[in-house]
């Protein structure tokens, strides 16, 4: 299975998000916000980063800004996302995101959404 980098500060959110990934099979690594996102890529890269963009300190998308304009910047990253107003998933795209998923996640459905992004489809459920 896949490598995922989950990029999120609420931990609750995290073990919820690792949980249901791992049971697919896929190897997590989690970061409660964005602080040793650099140093954790360059000791591995995944197949995929799913990234909160409301954190403190660098939100998402200074992080994707930051990855982009970096050795980094063919990495695939999905936006996971509180912000689920008309718009959001449009500007998330615009700014580089390569999908979008909203929170508070559908478990029933985060595990498909999560595939799609992997093969290279944007994930939206909206």
């Amino acid at each position: 299975m896949a490598s995922i980098l989950i990029v999120e500060d609420s931990p609750d959110n995290m073990k919820l998000f690792s949980t249901l990934l791992r049971l697919k099979g896929h190897e997590i690594t989690g970061l409660l916000g964005g602080d040793e996102l650099f140093t954790t890529l360059a000791q591995r890269r995944p197949d995929l980063i799913l990234m909160d963009i409301q954190m403190p300190g660098k939100d998402g998308f200074t992080l994707l800004s930051e990855l982009r304009a970096s050795e980094y910047r063919d990495q695939r990253i999905v936006a996971l996302t509180a912000n689920a107003m008309a718009g959001d998933m449009e500007r998330a795209i615009a700014a580089g995101f390569d999908g979008y998923i909203s929170k508070p996640i559908d478990i029933r459905n985060f595990p498909d959404q999560v595939a799609r992004a992997l093969a290279g489809e944007n994930p939206s459920d909206g």
